[in-house]
């Protein structure tokens, strides 16, 4: 179990870095921990595996000052668990994640949160998609993929995204290089 914390805080960490992502930006997560632990997505819940994904992800997601954005399973609709403090003005609904109804990597987050709220949507900086969890629903246009040298976690297939501001205008138009690798102006 520390491997699976410590390569999801590689993961955590590295995007972080690689996306430019500034104190206050989210991170949104989704988080299959069947497939972590070898399985078939959505056949093993394991709240223990979550416990180890959430500690290494939350403890690089605090060092960069950068808030997770839990995805839930289909059966919430894929909504999201995230500190209310990140999202003061957003429309909450009212679900509290569990095991088999939201996934045991969303639940963890829930409980662990201080001021947990669940949203339907959110438009995230960066995400991590950790054993096909299917986040893109959840990032801003334009989601930019990102290779990291971590590229799994467990048995699970990572994959990362950061965003970047649409290019408008056509050959006319000019671009500040700098838009699209810092996040900050965001």
């Amino acid at each position: 179990m520390d491997n699976i914390r410590e390569q999801a805080y590689r993961a955590a960490k590295e995007l972080c870095e690689c996306a430019g992502l500034a104190p206050g930006q989210i991170m949104v997560v989704g988080c299959s921990t069947s497939e972590v632990t070898g399985r078939r997505i959505g056949t093993n819940s394991d709240p223990d595996t979550a416990k180890e994904l959430y500690a290494g992800i939350a403890q690089a997601l605090s060092e960069c000052g950068v808030y997770l954005a839990a995805q839930c399973c289909e059966h919430l609709n894929r909504a999201i668990v995230i500190e209310q403090e990140a999202v003061p003005d957003a429309e909450i609904v009212n679900a509290v994640p569990q095991k088999k109804a939201g996934g045991s990597f969303a639940t963890e987050a829930y409980h662990a949160f201080a001021h947990p709220v669940v949203v339907e949507e959110i438009r995230a900086h960066a995400g991590l998609d950790i054993g096909n969890t299917l986040i893109g629903m959840h990032l801003r246009r334009v989601a930019v993929p990102v290779r990291l040298k971590q590229n799994k976690i467990g048995e699970a297939p990572l994959v990362a995204a950061r965003t970047r501001p649409k290019f408008i205008g056509g050959i006319r138009a000019a671009y500040d290089d700098n838009l699209g690798t810092d996040h900050r102006e965001i």
